[in-house]
């Protein structure tokens, strides 16, 4: 946000959808309380700290958030900052608003305080996201308007900053499925991380940028056409460029062989239905020929993270391969906001879900915030039924002891922001497992009691070797028997953490019943 944006309470509620009187009373009261608790406060940067409040508010606007989340982004640095109370949020704007402003400040105070105590942040920031998502998402808005401001940092702090945002924040953005602020999240630190490979990338795709812009919009313009003649009604279209870290990544799994990277921009059909999501397909493909293997339908087969699209990558006489995607307007709301789509609705009442969403209703992000779903504030921590890597970077990490930390943010990393694939039981459950993970790892994400009794691993209606690497889309089936256990070699087949704690927990239990 610069300097000289508008900034006002009716400003905010502009951004805002469809807000009722009241909602706009708190979202006007929290703005004039903020305003007035960090009068005198400033940023480094010398401008007004009200600034960044301001601009966390209206990031949650922006993603549709509802009044009580937007007023928590205006209030989270209050209590920490300023001095106000905790009975003082309480009392102007209620338990659910303090529960929020309280569990994002918990966050902030271990920041950047020593590697052990930013771990510990972590684990807090984990431990509250199981219990409300708000929390995360005012948490990564925070951090999003941080990152546009980073240059006011002193460089140490703001390598550490930036390296932790690489690796923590923007894959968890990813894991939401809020797929533009991963981006975003991602450009912002990879300048700060590695100046000179950024510097090169953005020479790499301002050429071809430049030289591509042209041929890519007479394939568009083609590609609409044909659409069009073939009764295709009420789409759009947009480019998509690839993100700079994205590019940066995926040069170094291709050896650094930019012939090889077919989607540095890519055309977007934004489409009314799913049907016609495939039949625009159909009429792409009369046009171009699709390159063999270049095809990904994430509508039939979803992405763990709720992404749906269909890919496919043709070659054009234009502009050689281009990648299309194919999506609707539903789909491509969820692609950018990810959870924060399911959440755009006023926070005082439940969902109003139309019948595209039906078969979505048990989706996990309805239990995370209970109050939306007539449950009151206080029985928040009962909830139990989380996302499941949320609730294991909850759990699986509060019991570590000190001398385990340093093995803490290569778990998390290694288990959960690693790149991912998902496999199928064979009722058609898709299951989500770190890339390169093994049938023992998926047996012990099922359940405990199925991985300690695995026998044999079928996997595509083959027999497979339990350390055979998976792969996306197998079909993994898992044989057990009473009379089988882990060993030792388990240890050196499985990916996963949490499989490797079930293993080592197996063979104590196995060595102490072997005493007696």
């Amino acid at each position: 946000m610069t300097k000289t944006e508008t900034q006002s309470a009716d400003e905010l509620i502009s951004y805002m959808s469809n807000p009722t009187e009241e909602d706009k009373a708190l979202v006007r009261k929290a703005f004039d309380f903020a305003k007035e608790a960090h009068r005198d406060h400033k940023r480094m940067s010398g401008e007004p700290y009200f600034n960044h409040l301001y601009a966390t508010a209206k990031a949650l606007a922006e993603i549709d958030m509802g009044a009580r989340t937007i007023s928590a982004g205006l209030l989270h640095d209050s209590i920490e900052d300023v001095g106000v109370t905790p009975e003082q949020i309480r009392d102007e704007f209620g338990p659910e608003v303090l529960f929020l402003v309280e569990g994002v400040t918990k966050l902030g105070e271990l920041k950047y305080r020593g590697a052990g105590r930013h771990i510990e942040s972590l684990r807090r920031l984990f431990v509250a996201t199981s219990q409300d998502i708000r929390v995360l998402l005012i948490k990564l808005m925070d951090r999003r308007h941080n990152m546009h401001t980073l240059d006011h940092v002193r460089p140490e702090k703001r390598l550490r900053i930036a390296t932790e945002t690489l690796s923590i924040y923007a894959p968890i953005a990813d894991r939401l499925g809020m797929g533009r602020l991963k981006s975003e999240l991602e450009d912002l630190a990879f300048k700060y991380v590695y100046p000179k490979e950024y510097k090169r990338i953005e020479e790499i795709m301002s050429e071809s940028k430049l030289a591509n812009e042209p041929k890519l919009e007479k394939v568009r313009n083609n590609l609409k056409r044909a659409l069009a003649e073939h009764g295709v009604k009420n789409f759009r279209t947009e480019s998509r460029v690839k993100g700079l870290y994205s590019l940066y990544r995926k040069l170094e799994r291709k050896g650094g062989d930019l012939d090889k990277i077919y989607d540095l921009q890519a055309i977007r059909v934004i489409l009314g239905n799913v049907e016609d999501c495939y039949r625009a397909l159909g009429v792409a493909h009369t046009l171009w020929h699709p390159l063999p293997g270049k095809i990904k339908d994430y509508i039939a087969f979803e992405k763990p993270n709720g992404y749906r699209s269909i890919h496919s990558t043709v070659m054009t006489p234009d502009a050689g391969p281009v990648e299309l995607q194919f999506r609707t307007e539903e789909m491509h709301r969820e692609a950018q906001f990810g959870i924060a789509s399911h959440l755009g609705y006023k926070e005082q009442e439940g969902p109003t879900l139309d019948r595209g969403q039906q078969k979505r209703e048990q989706l996990w992000y309805r239990h995370l915030i209970p109050s939306l779903f007539n449950t009151q504030v206080q029985n928040r921590t009962e909830q139990k039924k989380t996302p499941k890597w949320i609730s294991e970077l909850a759990d699986a990490h509060l019991a570590e002891t000190l001398t385990e930390r340093d093995t803490f943010m290569q778990e998390i990393q290694d288990d959960f922001f690693s790149h991912r694939i998902f496999v199928f039981t064979p009722k058609g459950d898709v299951i989500d497992l770190p890339i390169d993970s093994t049938p023992i790892d998926f047996a012990y994400a099922v359940h405990s009691e199925i991985g300690d009794r695995t026998a044999r691993a079928i996997v595509n209606g083959k027999i497979a070797p339990l350390n055979a690497q998976l792969k996306n889309g197998d079909i993994v089936q898992i044989e057990t028997s009473k009379n089988a256990h882990p060993n030792k070699k388990w240890c050196e087949y499985v990916r996963t953490t949490m499989a490797r704690k079930h293993i080592h927990q197996a063979l104590l239990r196995q060595q102490k019943d072997g005493k007696h």
